[in-house]
């Protein structure tokens, strides 16, 4: 017999156990946690600008051509595109859940390669991003200057600069977007009169710009083929890219040779300032001029451990920031997720004492109820090893279907503890009880595994968001129902067969002596109404219809949704102006 095997070997069975929450305890330290499973679908976002399109543009040079190749792309739901009249051009193409993202975005890059040559030149020099992009937004952090030293534009470069690449490079980190007034850029405010007076266009100084401002390689001095007599070999190092207004101010725009000989340079036709890259947009915290990072986790990331680590990087970041820069993180969605899974970890450890408490209250025997009780751990435990195995996370139902598995798992370990200290009363030996025991009930704890199994497991075969949803909490409670039955086939034997001991005859304790007392009573009166009751089934059968009627009522009545409304101390606010209304006029609406 299976079971009599580890009766006789008990030592094989604790190492069992053993193993089992060892592993189970490895995989808990590895699995990530979120709120709830990767449901979303995967999306990849192609980016691009073109400098100086309105959206129309944009969408007709830009936009059409990426569209026509990367549309019907292999697992892609849907596409959407925004053109804008900066210039900027994004396209998200939407995936089928359980597309594997590298190989999507390796997919639409190829399709966006194809579509490159019919761009304009300026969106090729701009270049072309093609991101997987993650919707799983794990916290906001801000930099302020609360002396107000430095401006929207000086904290956002800070930011791109000093922060954005050390944020990125943490692990489980999928993006980090800069918001603000954005980079630095070298700004040429023309004169159109003064470029009139020099018979001068825009093109002219765009030219003159572009062939002045490059970083050339200018050779060498004394390399060979040389003189025999040559001595030395000197690297020629000239002038660069221009980095200060003055030097973009010295660009010869054109040379007038007749009537004068005239040099006219860029400050002569506009001034050179060092400026934003684009005025098109403000941020602000609490009023005060700000930049802000958006972190977002990859999928599949630990949004917790990713989390700690953004604070721990910040902390250190802090450091090398000049003096009067100040950070912060206004937004923070692990702190729900963390509150959330903590309440879940009390609440599967007070389902724990529960159940241990009703046990030995009907039990009222402390041998008899460690059996039940080293179940738990064991097969709670245990369990996570099959979330590892699955590609599972730990999040809201996956701990969910952990709590109501508490109740299912000690089922089996009570039916084997109390069949053999039925045998033991009976006079058989505990060992003997315990194999008695085990012949009886080999074929029903199978049974009713493949039972509580067969109710979850078509759950984990539905399609699309929702199967993607509920397959995690019902693989989750098949999964703690089958290490039930081997823990009870294994384990619980062999220690019926060394804790239970024979009962002896003795008072017991008050509060059983009461409980035992009024249970009686209880059965007593349930007995005898059920007796009462199965002599007239008509008559019950009208509350039955009534209840069953109610409860189809109130199914059809109560509203429906996806997942419910949770409060995470939070809200967000969006301010609609009529089309075309001014950046100040928004600032001046958002000031309010």
């Amino acid at each position: 017999m299976f079971s009599r095997f580890f009766i006789e070997r008990p030592i094989l069975a604790n190492v069992i156990a053993v193993i089992t929450m060892l592993l189970g305890g490895v995989a808990l330290l590895v699995l990530p946690a979120e709120l709830y499973p990767q449901i979303t679908p995967p999306t990849v976002r192609v980016s691009a600008n073109y400098p100086g399109g309105s959206a129309k543009v944009v969408a007709d040079t830009v936009g059409a051509p990426i569209e026509q190749q990367v549309n019907g792309v292999e697992n892609m739901l849907y596409m959407s595109s925004t053109s804008s009249n900066d210039g900027s051009y994004a396209l998200t193409i939407t995936f089928e859940v359980g597309t594997n993202i590298d190989m999507a975005q390796v997919l639409v890059q190829n399709r966006v390669q194809i579509a490159l040559a019919q761009l304009p030149p300026e969106v090729q020099r701009q270049g072309i991003t093609t991101l997987k992009q993650s919707t799983d937004i794990v916290m906001f952090v801000t930099l302020t200057s609360p002396d107000e030293r430095y401006d929207s534009l000086f904290l956002s470069n800070y930011a791109t600069i000093h922060i954005r690449d050390a944020l990125s490079r943490i692990p489980g980190v999928g993006q980090v977007t800069v918001i603000g007034a954005g980079s630095y850029s070298m700004r040429l405010w023309l004169d159109p009169d003064e470029l009139a007076a020099r018979g001068l266009t825009t093109l002219d100084v765009v030219n003159a710009v572009e062939e002045q401002n490059v970083q050339v390689a200018a050779g060498q001095i004394g390399q060979p083929p040389a003189p025999p007599d040559q001595a030395t070999q000197l690297t020629v190092t000239t002038l660069g890219r221009l980095r200060t207004p003055e030097q973009f101010g010295d660009i010869i725009v054109k040379t007038i040779t007749a009537p004068t000989p005239q040099i006219v340079r860029v400050r002569d036709v506009a001034r050179v300032e060092l400026g934003a890259q684009t005025y098109d947009q403000f941020f602000q915290v609490n009023g005060v001029p700000a930049a802000g990072m958006a972190v977002f986790q990859l999928p599949g990331a630990n949004a917790l451990d990713v989390a700690d680590r953004i604070r721990a990087e910040m902390e250190q970041l802090r450091e090398q920031f000049p003096p009067g820069m100040h950070y912060d993180i206004p937004f923070d969605t692990t702190l729900f997720v963390r509150e959330a899974i903590r309440e879940l970890y009390l609440t599967l450890l007070e389902a724990g004492v529960l159940v241990l408490l009703v046990i030995l209250v009907f039990l009222q025997d402390w041998r008899a109820v460690l059996v039940p009780a080293t179940t738990v751990p064991v097969t709670i435990v245990g369990a996570f090893i099959a979330l590892f195995a699955f590609g599972f996370s730990v999040n809201l139902l996956t701990l969910f279907g952990l709590v109501l598995a508490v109740g299912i798992v000690v089922d089996d370990a009570i039916v084997v503890t109390e069949n053999a200290a039925h045998h033991i009363e009976n006079g058989q030996q505990p060992k003997e009880a315990a194999i008695a025991a085990m012949v009886e009930l080999f074929g029903p704890i199978i049974g009713i595994t493949l039972v509580l199994t067969s109710v979850f497991l078509p759950a984990a075969f539905l399609r699309g968001i929702t199967g993607q949803l509920y397959r995690q909490f019902a693989l989750t409670i098949a999964a703690t129902a089958v290490i039930s039955a081997i823990n009870a086939l294994t384990l619980k034997p062999a220690q019926c067969a060394l804790w239970l001991r024979p009962a002896v005859q003795r008072p017991r304790f008050i509060f059983f002596r009461a409980f035992n007392s009024f249970y009686g009573r209880v059965e007593h009166a349930y007995a005898r109404s059920v007796h009462w009751m199965t002599r007239r089934p008509a008559l019950f059968m009208i509350p039955y219809a009534l209840l069953v009627a109610v409860t189809l009522w109130g199914f059809l009545a109560l509203p429906t949704g996806f997942l419910p409304i949770e409060d995470q101390g939070y809200f967000m606010t969006s301010v609609q102006l009529p089309d075309a209304a001014s950046q100040d006029r928004t600032k001046a609406v958002v000031d309010r």
